[in-house]
C-alpha cells in the first residue's frame, strides 16, 4: 500500500467576500463535501438579541442537499473504466508445423474485450495510465454549480416569535469542484489452456478534490441584516452578507482489484465468442474515493469478427454491485446498494501495417434507479438550483487509440475516451498511455 498524502489548501476572497476554510478533519475525500456544508463549515451566523433570537440556521438544507450531491458524484468517480488486459498478441497451435502461430492481423482493442485467448502457457504483463479530469454534471459547469439552501423550520417544541417572515429568507451560492483522478494499473494474463485465460488488473489511483462555495444570503422577507448574516468585521456592523467557503484534498492508494476469467466457446473461420466474468474486489478505500466500497460481479460476452486486416468487436455485459457508504450516507457510515449497470462496447481495430493498430470504440453504460442531478428554479425566485432525484443514467463515450510494436512481443499504445453526451458526470477528454510485453 502506498503512503497516504493529505492535502489542506485555502482560497484567497474575492471583493468584498470575506474567507473562511472548512478544514476537512479527517482527511477523507468522501467527507470534504458534507464537512464544508457541515456544522464546522458554511454557517450562518444569527443575532443574539434575546427579543429576536430564533434557531436561525440552513444546516438541515445545506447538509441534505449536498451530502446527496456527494454521494452522485462518488457514485460516478467509482467507474473509472480500466484498460483491457487481455494481450495484443494471441496465438493458436498449428499442428501441421507443431508451433504456435500469430492467430489474428490486428492488435486488438484498447478498452474492450476480442473473442481470441491469449494461447496456452503465453503470459503477458503490461502497465497503463490514465488522467480523469472532470469538468461537467449533467452538462453544466463544474465550476459553476448553483445551489439554493432554504431555512430550517422550527422545532415543535419552541414557540414562534410574533414575527416569523424570516423563514423566507434564502442562501444562494455558486459552487466550484474541481476533481481529477490518476489511475496508474497493472495487468497479467496468463493462458492456462488454448480456450482459457485469466488476468489481474491492480490500479494504483490518486485522488484530488478541491471544492469552494461563494455564499451570498438573500433576505426575501425583508428582515434585518442582523437576523441572518455572516460575521465579518470588514461589513457596516460586522454583519456581512458574502462569505467564501473552501476545502481540499487528496489521497492515494490501491484501487478495487479486478480478476477476470475468460474462455473461447465457438470458433468459426471468420469470427469467435468468449464469455467471461469479472471478480471486483473492494480493496480500494472508499472514504478517500479510490475504490468502490462494494464487492461486485460482471459476466460478459464478446464476440469478435476477422476479415484480412478488419477485426469488428462487440462486448456485452451487466455489472452487478453489493452496498457500499458511498451510495448511502458516508458522515454516518450508513450503506446502500450501488447501482447495477448494463455494459455495451462495440468497434473495430485495423491492422494498418504489421506493427501498426488503429483502434475505434464506441463505449455505452446504462444504469437505472440512480442518483441524478437536475438543476430548476428555486421557486418563488428564478435562482438556479440543484435537486437529486433517482433516474436511469446513459452515458456514452467514443475511444480512439494506436497500438504499435517497436519489436518483438512489445506493445507501446495510447487512446484518448471522447464524451459522446453529458449524463452524469463527464470528462471532455481522458488519455490513456500503456505498454505490454507477451512471452
Amino acid at each position: 500500500m502506498l503512503k497516504k498524502t493529505y492535502l489542506i489548501a485555502s482560497l484567497c476572497v474575492v471583493w468584498n467576500a470575506s474567507l473562511s476554510l472548512a478544514q476537512n478533519q479527517s482527511g477523507k475525500l468522501a467527507l470534504l463535501i458534507p464537512q464544508l456544508f457541515g456544522p464546522e463549515g458554511l454557517i450562518v451566523d444569527t443575532t443574539t438579541n434575546p427579543q429576536q433570537r430564533h434557531r436561525a440556521h440552513f444546516l438541515n438544507a445545506f447538509q441534505s442537499e449536498f451530502t446527496q450531491f456527494n454521494t452522485a458524484l462518488a457514485n460516478q468517480l467509482t467507474a473509472l473504466p480500466l484498460p483491457s488486459p487481455a494481450s495484443g498478441f494471441t496465438y493458436s497451435f498449428d499442428s501441421a508445423s507443431g508451433v504456435f502461430t500469430r492467430s489474428a492481423q490486428s492488435f486488438g482493442p484498447i478498452l474492450a474485450e476480442r473473442a481470441e485467448t491469449i494461447g496456452q502457457k503465453k503470459f503477458t504483463f503490461g502497465f497503463s495510465y490514465q488522467r480523469f479530469t472532470y469538468d461537467s454534471v449533467e452538462g453544466g459547469d463544474l465550476n459553476q454549480v448553483r445551489a439554493v439552501f432554504k431555512h430550517d423550520d422550527l422545532p415543535a417544541n419552541i414557540p414562534p416569535p410574533m414575527d416569523t417572515s424570516f423563514l423566507t429568507d434564502i442562501v444562494i451560492t455558486v459552487n466550484t469542484i474541481k476533481n481529477t483522478f490518476d489511475q496508474s494499473t497493472f495487468y497479467f494474463t496468463y493462458g492456462l489452456t488454448d480456450r482459457l485465460d485469466v488476468s489481474l488488473a491492480v490500479p494504483t489511483v490518486r485522488a484530488s478534490l478541491q471544492v469552494s462555495s461563494l455564499a451570498n444570503i438573500q433576505r426575501l422577507s425583508g428582515s434585518a441584516p442582523n437576523i441572518h448574516f455572516f460575521a465579518d468585521p470588514t461589513a457596516p456592523g460586522g454583519l456581512g452578507s458574502t462569505k467564501l467557503f473552501a476545502s481540499s484534498a487528496s489521497a492515494t492508494g490501491i484501487g478495487d482489484l479486478t480478476i477476470r476469467v475468460k474462455g473461447r466457446v465457438a470458433k468459426w473461420e471468420h469470427a469467435g465468442l468468449a464469455v467471461g466474468m469479472d471478480f471486483r474486489l473492494p480493496t480500494g478505500d472508499e472514504m478517500d474515493l479510490l475504490g468502490s466500497g462494494a464487492a461486485g460481479f460482471r459476466p460478459f460476452a464478446a464476440i469478435s469478427f476477422g476479415y484480412h486486416r478488419l477485426s469488428p468487436h462487440i462486448n456485452l455485459g451487466y455489472q452487478f454491485n453489493g452496498k457500499s457508504v458511498l451510495a448511502g450516507d458516508p458522515v454516518t457510515g450508513t450503506k446502500a446498494s450501488l447501482p447495477d449497470q448494463f455494459t455495451y462496447i462495440g468497434g473495430v481495430d485495423v491492422g494498418v501495417t504489421q506493427r501498426l493498430t488503429v483502434a475505434l470504440d464506441i463505449l455505452g453504460q446504462r444504469a437505472t434507479n440512480t442518483q441524478r442531478l437536475f438543476r430548476e428554479p428555486y421557486r418563488p425566485t428564478s435562482f438556479e438550483n440543484i435537486v437529486v432525484r433517482r433516474a436511469t443514467l446513459n452515458t456514452l463515450d467514443g475511444a480512439v487509440g494506436l497500438k504499435f510494436n517497436p519489436f518483438g512481443g512489445l506493445l507501446l499504445n495510447c487512446n484518448v475516451i471522447f464524451k459522446m453526451n453529458d449524463s452524469g458526470l463527464r470528462d471532455k477528454l481522458t488519455p490513456l498511455f500503456g505498454v505490454a510485453y507477451t512471452f
